[in-house]
């Protein structure tokens, strides 16, 4: 099998994105445009893959550490200037590189195989791949001869009116025979307006040469889309929704709205789950099966167990057991563990907290810094009281141990297995196992209050 390799370019800033984020940094569906294109990449039996950085290099660096070797193109002078930058990487190989822009988030290892796979059946020096569309304005065309090989590409301001009704246009993702790339590189001049060297010259290169130039037309134009602006940042993403959504509804997912759901790219869900309107999944999310997320809920790196619903509410960097009912309007902040069985209410915020199996707040609580046991019952209106203007402290509540309404534990603070807190207490010291603490002011009645305070005015 000929070796295969990478390159893509990602280098450029993306002045029309008019963000402070580097182009190909923008994330669709929860991943930076250019992992999206690595991420495809590396389903094929690539040997060695190199993204060419310039703007931004460190920051995308740090996306890409681990999946990519990297080459510095200091000044931006084209997309063949480009593509030179890898030649101490790989100019002396024998084998079939594949070059795509980072900018192109939607585009399919499938496509990118079939794509390599014809120019190697082919025997070309060069394969474009292609994409029809009705809306060929702008593009530049592929020209065929009777052969079916390209002829030529004609870009859409030098083309004729004939040429401007082909409807096969140039993507901009190539496949190239890796020696002739880095000899025809050498060739490419810069004798143009924007003074630039580009990719596309390449092909008339070796087509003077008298080599092959084929092309392969993609079935799925959308996924060519190259991201230049937020409007198509935007159209990349309903277009990324809708494949992840169906990825998972043919998975034995339901999605009872798919056009108001939102699932990032690196989310996992089992089966029969059902995911309710309003929903956004982010991150490393993983759902186990038979799960009830939504409606309106947000889910951000969370680990959720089967059976588990979460209703309307926010979940962040958090572990959630089996069985788990959460919600409505419930928070769980990050670094929480929650353990299965457990019941978190209406307006219960948990912080940096784990809770033992089958424990509950069932509503109005804030339970922050805190280790919670098992079989705990945490009353209306109790919060753990962990900070004091200064530094955080634990709150520690022993299995079995039953919390009163609006109970004030004041961190540091230990609540013993079995124990008893009478609603209304604040608790300000450690409180032995199975016993009862009581920790308000006395009740005290005054009789005819009212009246006399009338009787002063």
């Amino acid at each position: 099998m000929t070796n295969r390799y990478a390159v893509i370019l990602a280098a450029g800033q993306g002045t029309r994105m008019k963000s402070k984020l580097y182009k190909v940094l923008h994330p669709v569906c929860g991943k930076p445009m250019v992992e999206h294109v690595v991420d495809q990449i590396s389903t094929l039996h690539i040997e060695k893959t190199v993204t060419i950085i310039g703007h931004g290099a460190e920051l995308v660096k740090s996306h890409l550490e681990g999946k990519s070797d990297f080459a510095l193109q200091a000044e931006q002078l084209g997309t063949a200037h480009a593509v030179m930058q890898s030649e101490d990487v790989l100019g002396d190989l024998e084998g079939t590189t594949l070059v795509v822009c980072g900018d192109t988030p939607l585009i399919k290892g499938e496509t990118m195989e079939a794509l390599v796979k014809h120019h190697e059946g082919q025997g070309a020096k060069a394969t474009i791949l292609t994409g029809h569309t009705e809306s060929p304005d702008g593009y530049g065309r592929i020209i065929r001869n009777q052969d079916g090989l390209v002829e030529r590409i004609v870009e859409h301001k030098d083309a004729s009116e004939e040429e401007r009704s082909v409807k096969e246009i140039n993507t901009g993702t190539y496949c190239f025979d890796n020696k002739a790339l880095f000899d025809a590189l050498k060739k490419v001049s810069n004798d143009n307006v924007q003074g630039e060297y580009y990719l596309p010259d390449v092909i008339e290169i070796l087509q003077s040469e008298g080599e092959i130039v084929s092309a392969y037309q993609t079935s799925d134009f959308d996924e060519t889309l190259g991201v230049n602006d937020r409007v198509a940042l935007s159209q990349a993403e309903i277009t990324m929704k809708k494949r992840i959504n169906e990825f998972h509804m043919r998975n034995g997912v339901t999605i009872k709205d798919p056009n108001n759901t939102y699932i990032d790219a690196d989310v996992t869900i089992g089966r029969d789950t059902v995911i309710l309107p309003g929903t956004v999944l982010q991150g490393s999310t993983s759902i186990g099966e038979d799960a009830m997320i939504g409606p309106s809920s947000e889910v951000k790196d969370c680990q959720i167990g089967d059976r588990t619903v979460l209703k309307q509410s926010v979940a962040h960097d958090s572990s959630i057991g089996a069985d788990v009912q959460i919600g409505p309007f419930a928070h769980i902040r990050p670094a929480s563990s929650i353990e299965d069985e457990v019941k978190i209410g209406n307006f219960v915020e948990i912080k940096k907290a784990t809770f033992g199996k089958a424990s509950k707040a069932s509503h109005l609580s804030y339970i922050g810094d805190a280790e919670v046991g098992r079989d705990v019952n945490i009353g209306c209106g109790s919060i753990t009281v962990n900070y004091d203007g200064k530094n955080k402290h634990l709150t520690k509540i022993e299995d079995g141990v039953f919390v009163g309404c609006n109970s004030n534990l004041v961190a540091p603070v230990n609540v013993g297995k079995g124990a008893y807190i009478a609603a209304g207490s604040t608790i300000t010291e450690d409180v032995p196992g199975e016993s009862l603490s009581i920790a308000r002011a006395r009740q005290v009645n005054k009789e005819n209050y009212v009246q006399n305070l009338n009787h002063k005015k």
